[in-house]
């Protein structure tokens, strides 16, 4: 017996064909994501003041499903702040800097480095971290400034922030979206992060060595930032050796907390809080030893910048996931039981339907959810589109049979490569600001090579499937 499809199923149809309409303009969604919120509420219930009330409802709903995310995000860049003041950012790193010798060592300890801060520190603070004070140190071992911002990009925006292993915000996303757990996005995400960095680092690597042996890349475009970033301002606040220490504590600190996830089995919610209970406790332990007496007030200024950075990043957010939690459980909580007795959600009611009228394929579904995952990127956030990604996965994985976890994980890398921080431009401007090169040539830079990597893991994806 097929599912009853009321008027909500296709006004919700609608709207997510007119904000993939929007995304592929450039323009924001925040009004049709709003727009869709309240028709929905006043088709369900009739009543003007309920579907207005269940606009900003659906807000409270949204940021209380993201909040750990906002918060964990928000923490780890307060953290960094810290790092970055009191210099031990710069003794962190300053190992590397001995290996740096060639330029292709350069580019692959960056990029190395870039993607494992990244996964503890998030790439835009990673790109702070790091860029300060090893840029100078590529840039005389002969790779372009240009280069460096392609290793930064490609394995921060791209591997670190496409995957989200240890934070895992972005699976929390995609996973709440398509209503399955976040260890199965997790798990299903590995295999495609994999080929899909391989794949992207490589082939953009071959270009570019390919253009410094043609002298295409100007190796002295960035003589003058590298100069200046290397007397970049730290406060004379720890000794060398409270740096060093600190420099070696943080490190095991969020190894242990690696090695606790694995042994204990903590995933998603368990294994943000952790990380974010560490990225307190260091944090407070900082400011109480370099600032000494401005300790307590310097804790809550560090805070309150983290606070800003996360809900600058997440602000856009929020309507876009409000509106795509009414295609699942968030329905029922947000507007109240409208939809028909035998109903699993909206989304789950169109992907029955459409198994029973289309004959989808695997190979349509992933094509299918890799091209909405790359006009989900579109905007430049990366993150504002992945919630559409995971109701689409559940939509298609309901359809085929099975697969929501592979076919969500797609959309999900689909979307951060390209919006996150690797082809628009606007989005790549941490990396091309503190490496002083075009945002525009970084995005034309990395085109090829992460249009490549996409089309070998969407190949990949139906495989596995």
């Amino acid at each position: 017996m097929g599912i009853e499809l009321t008027a909500l199923h296709w006004i919700y149809v609608v709207f997510i064909v007119l904000i993939i309409g929007f995304m592929v303009k450039r323009r924001d969604t925040t009004l049709i994501c709003i727009l869709g919120i309240f028709v929905l509420a006043i088709v369900a219930t009739g009543d003007l003041t309920s579907s207005i009330s269940g606009v900003f409802n659906s807000f409270i709903f949204a940021i209380t499903e993201l909040l750990s995310t906002i918060l964990i995000i928000s923490i780890i860049v307060a953290m960094s702040r810290v790092l970055m003041t009191s210099g031990i950012n710069e003794v962190m790193v300053a190992p590397f800097t001995k290996i740096i010798k060639t330029p292709t060592l350069a580019y692959w300890t960056i990029g190395i480095l870039m993607m494992i801060i990244s996964w503890f520190f998030w790439p835009s603070p990673a790109v702070a971290l790091l860029g300060a004070v090893l840029l100078p140190v590529a840039i005389r071992a002969g790779l372009p400034a240009l280069g460096v911002a392609m290793a930064m990009n490609l394995f921060g925006h791209g591997i670190a922030l496409s995957s989200d292993f240890v934070i895992q915000g972005a699976p929390k996303l995609t996973a709440d979206a398509a209503g399955i757990p976040v260890g199965d996005v997790v798990s299903a995400s590995i295999p495609l992060v994999i080929t899909m960095g391989l794949v992207t680092t490589i082939v953009a690597f071959f270009l570019l060595r390919r253009d410094m042996k043609r002298g295409t890349l100007d190796l002295k475009e960035t003589k003058e930032t590298a100069d200046g970033l290397e007397r970049v301002t730290a406060e004379n606040l720890l000794t060398r050796g409270q740096k060093r220490f600190f420099a070696i504590l943080i490190p095991i600190a969020f190894s242990l907390d690696v090695i606790a996830m694995s042994v204990l089995k903590l995933q998603g919610g368990d294994a943000t809080a952790l990380i974010g209970g560490t990225a307190v406790f260091i944090l407070l332990v900082l400011c109480l030893v370099a600032h000494k007496k401005e300790g307590l007030e310097k804790s809550t200024s560090y805070l309150i910048q983290g606070f800003q950075f996360g809900f600058k990043v997440f602000g856009p957010v929020i309507p876009i996931a409000a509106f795509f939690y009414l295609g699942d459980s968030g329905f029922k909580q947000i507007i109240g039981d409208f939809l028909p007795v035998a109903s699993h959600g909206i989304v789950n009611d169109l992907g029955v339907g459409l198994a029973a009228v289309v004959p989808l394929t695997k190979e349509v579904a992933v094509v299918t959810l890799a091209v909405v995952g790359a006009i989900t990127g579109l905007d430049g956030s990366g993150f504002s589109g992945i919630s559409l990604a995971g109701s689409v996965g559940n939509l298609f994985g309901n359809a085929i049979g099975g697969g929501t976890a592979t076919l969500t994980a797609l959309g999900q890398i689909t979307a951060i490569w390209i919006g996150g921080g690797t082809l628009i431009p606007w989005a790549l401007i941490p990396a091309a600001a503190i490496c002083n090169v075009s945002p525009f040539e970084l995005a034309r830079r990395n085109l090829l090579p992460v249009l490549i990597g996409l089309v070998v893991t969407t190949i990949v994806a139906m495989f596995l499937i």
